[in-house]
């Protein structure tokens, strides 16, 4: 999966690089291998699935093609309009003073630097790093103080005429200067950062950052200088390609590819590029997976040990692809607005959070691929990141009994009639598909990020030709039934909490009544080529709130809307979205959980925090954690706002998104990075 384009800010506070993703979900797939997770105090643990070789093993050269879902508007990350091309090119190219390990814990690069640390905490915290003496950009010129001084006076908001997307952590240094000699940056803040690994990275050359105008034009198409092994070649704009070539300068270990191309090409061709051999390397969809998958199988025999006579021909050309597999470094939650309507009150909330179960869903996305199945327990840190604890307690486990009991404290009544009606409008007393309304497109793509089909969740109702074979041709209706969504992971049970008498399915109750009026939410969900199995979820959700009498009104918008006209304007009740993780949620994810502010105006000012609740303990304990330099201290302090987050049942995690990579089969150290970062120069053939 990879994150979208995110809104241009309002404020200046705004959260490091959080794009907002759409939930498409998941058309399971038939088991892909176990995915070899383990189990410590931090939860769960997925590892990488990249093929991974030794450089040794690494034949030297080659060009390797990557898919991309669209060329970057920009190689600057730090600009609103960066996109995950940016962020692919960036850890190319440009120093990473820190990355991330398959856990996603920050990780000194010794590329870049020798030693980081904080030398000093009192009065004010100062951090020393030592570069590495042979760092130095394409022209020739070390890295130095200069470059460090740059990128803080562009990204400190104290300059408009930068066009930045943040300026988190940049904010709170007071000055930057040299140390002890020319590879010696030292740091000085005027307000403690816990987060100060996730700073300048990427770290653009002065030539960048030196001027307003330089940082807003002078890195949207190339990059003139670089300092990774790879470097920015040539971007070919009708053909969709850009161009990564070998660093010659390069000083580490040198990349075993000779080019690393990233193409631009849709979802919905790539199992065609990869047959036709014009892709290596792509993110792809559920179906394409499948389809991936079973072409790798042998075809079924009959009890004679002889393929039966109508046995589908399997098609060769997939046969030399791979698919990688692994959890995305995000999760998808059910976000429910509390600014209005009857989820203002607390009570409501908290009923919708324990009417659904929210292991039933993680089992019906993740373990048809054989990925772990426990649901998410907190908003801040994935399950195997440092600092992860199940903190769902604070809000309670699936119970319809206990819901249908906050329902009642808060006023809603139980009443005769239906809570739903199915898609023809008529009155049916079974847990149907919700009232839908008509498709409303959305308007034109503006700024803001969109739904899409774009991870593993997603998958594509458009079928490519794959080498002569067209659509799932080739793969038999027993292959087709092991992708189908899995809907039969319900629990069934019914209002009063026993099993159901539907087949398992949760009967609907009657819709709970207030004043006069029915107790209806509005459930916005997106339309794409990727949304039957969000809707599958939707459905299942829905059906959950049926049984304890809360009505649910589907509504079907154009994906281009979805964010634009109702997540950020406020206009639904729930919805389905998704959240990048980040090694620093002490300081990212403040802007996600902030509590809204009154504006001069009279507006409310979210920031990122869409679902519009929140409290003053909660921005508390993230401005001490955020300041707190002892790491164990911190992640205590962040994990004390996360339990006050799931008890104000605003966000309610639902699981880490599965990510799907398809690979040649000969391609080392590339795939499903999990929450690792990539390492470049080691990618490449095997031999």
């Amino acid at each position: 999966m990879a994150p979208l384009t995110p809104p241009r800010p309002t404020r200046s506070r705004t959260r490091r690089r959080a794009a907002l993703l759409a939930a498409g979900l998941l058309l399971p797939l038939p088991l892909l291998g176990g995915c070899g997770d383990q189990r410590d105090g931090t939860g769960t643990i997925t590892p990488q699935d990249i093929g991974a070789a030794p450089r040794t093993g690494v034949r030297d050269g080659g060009t390797l093609t990557w898919a991309v879902d669209a060329l970057p508007s920009t190689l600057n990350t730090f600009q609103t309009d960066a996109d995950p091309t940016t962020q692919r090119v960036a850890g190319a190219v440009l120093p990473a003073l820190f990355t991330t390990d398959g856990r996603g814990r920050p990780q000194r690069n010794p590329d870049y630097l020798r030693s980081a640390e904080v030398v000093q905490r009192e009065p004010h915290q100062v951090v020393v790093y030592k570069l590495n003496p042979k760092a130095a950009w394409s022209n020739g010129k070390a890295l130095t103080a200069a470059d460090f001084e740059a990128q803080w006076k562009a990204l400190r908001g104290k300059d408009s005429g930068y066009w930045a997307a943040h300026n988190t952590g940049y904010d709170r240094i007071d000055r930057v200067e040299r140390g002890a000699d020319e590879h010696e940056v030292k740091v000085t803040f005027a307000r403690s950062c816990a987060d100060w690994p996730a700073l300048f990275t990427p770290l653009y050359p002065q030539a960048v950052t030196g001027s307003a105008d330089d940082f807003n034009d002078g890195a949207r198409k190339d990059l003139k200088l670089s300092a990774g092994p790879f470097r920015v070649a040539a971007r070919d704009d009708d053909e969709g390609t850009l161009t990564l070539a070998r660093a010659p300068k390069w000083w580490g270990e040198p990349a075993k590819l000779d080019r690393l191309v990233l193409r631009a090409l849709p979802r919905t061709e790539r199992a065609a590029a990869l047959a036709a051999g014009k892709l290596d390397l792509a993110d792809v969809g559920a179906a394409d997976a499948g389809r991936i998958t079973a072409a790798g199988k042998p075809a079924k025999q009959d009890k004679g040990d002889k393929p039966p006579a109508s046995a589908p021909v399997r098609p060769a050309a997939l046969r030399g692809i791979v698919v990688r597999k692994s959890l995305e470094p995000a999760y998808t939650q059910l976000a429910l607005n509390g600014a209005s309507g009857p989820l203002a009150d607390e009570r409501v909330r908290r009923a919708v959070a324990r009417a659904i179960d929210r292991r039933a869903i993680a089992k019906s996305v993740l373990g048809p691929l054989g990925l772990p199945v426990d649901p998410l327990g907190s908003h801040l840190f994935l399950s195997g990141q440092d600092g992860y604890e199940d903190n769902s307690d604070a809000l309670g486990g699936p119970d319809p009994k206990a819901a249908q009991a906050l329902l009642a404290e808060a006023g809603w009544k139980r009443a005769e009639g239906d809570g739903r009606k199915t898609a023809a409008g008529a009155a049916d007393g079974r847990a149907g598909t919700g009232r839908v309304r008509g498709l409303r497109p959305g308007p034109e793509a503006g700024p803001g990020p969109v739904p899409s089909g774009g991870s593993a969740e997603g998958d594509e109702s458009g079928v490519a030709s794959v080498a002569g074979v067209t659509g799932v041709s080739g793969i038999s209706d027993d292959d087709e039934t092991e992708y189908a969504a899995d809907d039969s992971l319900d629990d069934g049970t019914g209002p009063d909490g026993k099993p159901a008498a539907d087949g398992g399915r949760a009967a609907a109750a009657p819709v709970r009544m207030k004043n006069g009026k029915k107790l209806t939410l509005r459930f916005v969900v997106p339309v794409s080529a990727g949304a039957d199995s969000l809707r599958s979820v939707a459905d299942r959700i829905a059906r959950r709130l049926d049984a304890v009498g809360i009505g649910t009104e589907v509504t079907k918008v154009g994906d281009a809307g979805f964010f634009k006209d109702h997540v950020a304007a406020g206009s639904y009740d729930l919805a389905l979205y998704s959240w990048p993780a980040t090694p620093y949620p002490s300081t990212d994810a403040r802007p996600v959980y902030a509590k809204p502010q009154p504006a001069a105006d009279g507006s409310l000012v979210v920031e990122q925090n869409y679902t519009r609740v929140g409290t003053d303990r909660i921005d508390q304990l993230f401005d001490q954690a955020s300041t707190e330099l002892d790491t164990e201290a911190s992640r205590d302090l962040a994990g004390r706002a996360d339990a006050r987050i799931w008890s104000l049942a605003g966000s309610i995690p639902l699981y880490q998104r599965p990510q799907l990579v398809a690979a040649r089969k000969t391609v080392a150290n590339a795939g499903a990075f999990g929450l690792g970062s990539p390492r470049y120069q080691d990618i490449g053939f095997r031999k």
